[in-house]
């Protein structure tokens, strides 16, 4: 058995141990237990987001940095912006299978969402950025993205006298320089937490959830899916092989350089096929699915993770109510507004 599928194995076995013992957020057919409005759920292997004040950001630099995150000028051609691959009323991605950055060039690999990307690990699917700062670097740099240097970026931005302001108010020492761009957009997109209905359960309001949702839940953890889809982010955590259970790339065929994950960062041979595990909020607005975007709806998705990561059937009913749970992971203010 390979140190993934163990891990998995544990992980799952562990939290559905867990979360059999604790049944105070579920209300199944007879079988209920009354929670006090307000009192927090203890012992749920997801958490509730942070609040955004509790993140200690600068307003300025979330402002200067939404700015930026506009911008097409960080591309070579002025033709891409972040928010071309990242649009806030798209989920914070952008619906395609592959996005298209400079020169309207097709990428290779599905664009993630940008909410609540600040409380995952390591940024982009194959886990080679540890910060947002970083991901905004390699972004930049990247000749299929915006094809940009930082050099170039910082002697075109200062030529806008009032962007230089900005920055001046922002970073009173150093003012406009490549550090504080990164800075500056990487503070705007820690700020973008999508606070949703199943937060409102998670802190204890009894009337957030109805029955079918709350049954899906229990399933989600039952079936072990929060082996991988757990904590604050309801995954985003750690890396798993895409195909556990079952050889999703086999049957898919076609395998592409990005469909090696992990594996080209690390060089590991244990790492091909790896990913980060994405985060499951706002699941229901980020169509298509997976790295490879090769899936187009919720429910063809979760048949995907019971084959290809579980290796168990589901009644439809069992997944309808899943589906129904995965919904209220939406957030209720999207677009950073708190």
């Amino acid at each position: 058995m390979s140190t993934h599928l163990v891990c998995s194995w544990l992980r799952q076995r562990l939290l559905v141990s867990a979360t059999s013992l604790v049944l105070s957020s579920v209300v199944l057919g007879s079988s209920a237990v009354v929670i006090a409005a307000g009192t927090p759920l203890v012992g749920e292997p997801i958490s509730p987001l942070p609040t955004l004040d509790s993140l200690q950001l600068d307003p300025k630099k979330i402002k200067l940095g939404e700015r930026l995150f506009q911008d097409t000028r960080f591309s070579k051609d002025n033709s891409t912006a972040c928010i071309s691959c990242h649009n806030l009323d798209k989920g914070g991605a952008d619906g395609r299978k592959n996005s298209i950055g400079v020169r309207q060039q097709l990428g290779t690999i599905n664009t993630p969402t940008i909410f609540n990307s600040g409380l995952n690990f390591h940024q982009f699917w194959d886990g080679r950025s540890d910060s947002l700062e970083d991901q905004v670097d390699k972004v930049v740099h990247n000749p299929h993205e915006l094809d940009m240097n930082w050099d170039d970026l910082v002697k075109i931005l200062k030529s806008d006298a009032n962007l230089v302001a900005d920055f001046n108010a922002a970073y009173p020492q150093e003012g406009l320089q490549a550090a504080n761009i990164q800075n500056a957009l990487a503070s705007y997109e820690r700020s973008l937490l999508t606070p949703s209905r199943f937060d409102r359960h998670l802190l204890g309001d009894a009337k957030a959830l109805d029955q079918d949702e709350l049954k899906g839940y229990q399933l989600f953890k039952d079936y072990g899916c929060v082996a991988c889809h757990q904590g604050v982010n309801v995954g985003g955590n750690m890396f798993q092989k895409f195909g556990v259970m079952d050889d999703y790339f086999a049957k898919r065929g076609s395998v592409t350089e990005a469909d090696f994950g992990r594996f080209n960062v690390t060089k590991q041979e244990a790492d091909k096929f790896v990913f980060k595990v994405p985060s499951l909020r706002n699941v229901a607005l980020t169509a298509p699915y997976f790295h490879d975007g090769s899936t187009d709806t919720l429910n063809a998705a979760v048949d995907v993770m019971f084959r290809h990561q579980l290796g168990r059937t589901a009644s439809d009913e069992d997944k309808r109510l899943i589906v129904k749970f995965l919904n209220t992971l939406t957030g209720e203010n999207l677009g950073g507004k708190s």
